[in-house]
Order: C-alpha cells, then structure tokens, then sequence
C-alpha cells in the first residue's frame, strides 16, 4: 500500500511592517489615543494627565503668538511624516503654514516639543530627542513636570547632537532667543487654583 506523501504545514508569512502611510490610509482620525509609527511598528499612546494637557492647552498658543513675528507657525500634536515613521509631537514649529493639511514633513519643522509625562519618561526624554536629532530637526524643547515643577529645557542641534541652549525651573524665567525670541516662567504653564484674597475676603462677622 502506497504512502501518502508528507506535505509540510505552510510556513505563515511575516507580517507588512506599518508604515506612516499605511497607518493613515487605514486607521481612522481619532481624538483618542496617540497613534505613531516607528521602525514598522505603530504605537499606541493614551492621553497623559491634566497637567500634561494643561502645558499642551498653554503653551503652543502662548509659542506661536511669539513665533509669528519670526514667520513660524506652532501647532500642538500633528502628523509630522519622516520617511516612513510618523510622529506626532506635543508641539511642532513650522517654518511653513500646515493649514488644509493632514500631515507634514519633518524637513518643515524647525523645533519639535515634548511635554514628559511619567509614563512615558524615557520617549519624551532620552527616545524622542535621539530620533529628531537623527534626521536634522534643528531645535528641541523639553517641558518636564516631575513633581508639579515644571521647568523648560532648550536644545539645539550640533554634530549631530542636542546640546543644551536654555533651561529654567518654576519661579524664574525661561527666556530663549532662537529659532525665535521667547520668554516665561513655567509656573504659569499649570492650573493651579489662586488663593483666596485676604482684602477682599468676607468674614462671617462682616456679614451680620
């Protein structure tokens, strides 16, 4: 009786590695989670906290009020293409206007921004900062709010590499000159409820 012939399992195919443009040709726009692609994998990043989207609501305003007058426009979380990674930084400078456009590409940005969230602390410090330097983004600025003190951090790109430009903690001033003139105390990036005024405050005694 003749054996039937061995036939090996199919071997399953390796996946296709994400690209920036698969990603936005196939997922939808979402106001939810961060969606990004790197080295062919896409990464989910839920939204930081409060404080986190207080600096995001603050300060990309407060930068592009300041940047206008040098000609760049500021934005806070956009699509920012790099050949086929895409990330989308907590704050982008633009040396172009990104109106009626869904992404841009990193040659475009001139400074990009990341806001360092706890969860998050090696991205936003030691990852992010390493991959913008790679492909030439001139600028870096870092807003770290370790223990509500925020402070600011400014770098600049030299061979290769961000060196330190800038840099002040809550109750003193953080003031930057390039890529355009800039200046606050990063105290007033968080929310923080004031006290009450003790000249306008009413006892009860007042009230009787």
């Amino acid at each position: 009786m003749a054996q039937a012939a061995f036939a090996p399992e199919p071997t399953p195919q390796d996946p296709e590695p994400w690209t920036a443009q698969l990603a936005l040709d196939l997922l939808p726009e979402t106001n939810g989670p961060k969606v990004e692609v790197l080295s062919g994998s896409v990464i989910l990043t839920p939204h930081a906290g409060i404080d986190h989207q207080s600096v995001e609501r603050e300060l990309p305003y407060l930068l592009h009020r300041a940047a206008r007058k040098a000609g760049f426009w500021v934005y806070p979380e956009i699509n920012v293409l790099s050949d086929d990674d895409l990330f989308i930084p907590d704050i982008a400078v633009l040396r172009k206007s990104g109106g009626g456009r869904t992404t841009v590409p990193i040659a475009e940005a001139v400074l990009l921004g990341e806001i360092v969230s706890p969860g998050n602390r090696r991205k936003d410090v030691i990852d992010r900062s390493r991959e913008y330097a790679a492909v030439g983004v001139p600028f870096f600025l870092r807003v770290d709010l370790r223990n509500r003190v925020p402070t600011m951090a400014l770098f600049e790109l030299a061979d290769g590499e961000y060196r330190p430009l800038a840099a002040a903690a809550a109750g003193s001033t953080f003031a930057m000159r390039e890529p355009f003139e800039f200046s606050i105390d990063p105290a007033e990036l968080l929310d923080e409820e004031a006290a009450p005024d003790a000249t306008t405050t009413e006892s009860a005694d007042d009230l009787t």
